[in-house]
């Protein structure tokens, strides 16, 4: 086929094409700019509606007095007040056992001895806020069992170290229960 149309006019053609287009795009975004704010609107609309009457209701509530309370009121707003400083009061007497207690206990631990609990129990006959600090685990030979057993009793951390001679029955893979008294 013979192509008859000039290229001077191919040219402009093909410029008129992309200014159709791009007046075509324009159209579609201001046509979409338009919907989108016209489904907008009535949830603004909405939430301004709802803003207004929160902030009038803020506004009466402050405005009304504040009841005083009756006596039954405070009665038991004292009553409150007795129970929680006899808590706070119970809670400061007690002896916690301290990160540095158990720091202690697991810095003179050697890496072949594993440790699975400690406990801490106060002692009920001693007015004192002292207690007894236990610990289990698994040694893997007494021998092992016994330079812990030392390294703790060495620490001034502990006032006494009790190792029962019942967890020495066995050779190795030992379980063992250890009590301690801090200091």
């Amino acid at each position: 086929m013979i192509n008859l149309i000039p290229n001077k006019e191919k040219k402009e053609m093909v410029k008129g094409f992309y200014f159709r287009l791009v007046v075509l795009f324009l159209v579609m975004g201001a046509v979409s700019i338009l919907i989108a704010f016209a489904a907008i609107l009535p949830a603004y609309f909405f939430s301004s509606v709802k803003s207004n009457l929160a902030n009038t209701k803020l506004e009466t509530q402050s405005r009304e007095p504040v009841p005083l309370p009756d006596q039954e009121t405070l009665a038991v707003i004292k009553d409150l007040d007795k129970k929680l400083d006899l808590i706070e009061q119970a809670e400061g007497s007690q002896f916690v056992v301290s990160g540095k207690v158990i720091n202690a206990i697991l810095s003179k631990k050697m890496p072949s001895i594993r440790i699975t609990d400690i406990s801490y129990q106060k002692d009920q006959k001693n007015d004192q806020n002292k207690g007894k600090i236990s610990v289990q685990g698994t040694a893997p030979s007494r021998e092992a069992l016994l330079l812990f057993r030392k390294a703790l009793e060495d620490d001034s951390a502990f006032s006494n170290v009790d190792l029962p001679i019942s967890n020495f029955v066995k050779g190795s893979d030992i379980q063992f229960y250890l009590s301690l008294i801090p200091s």
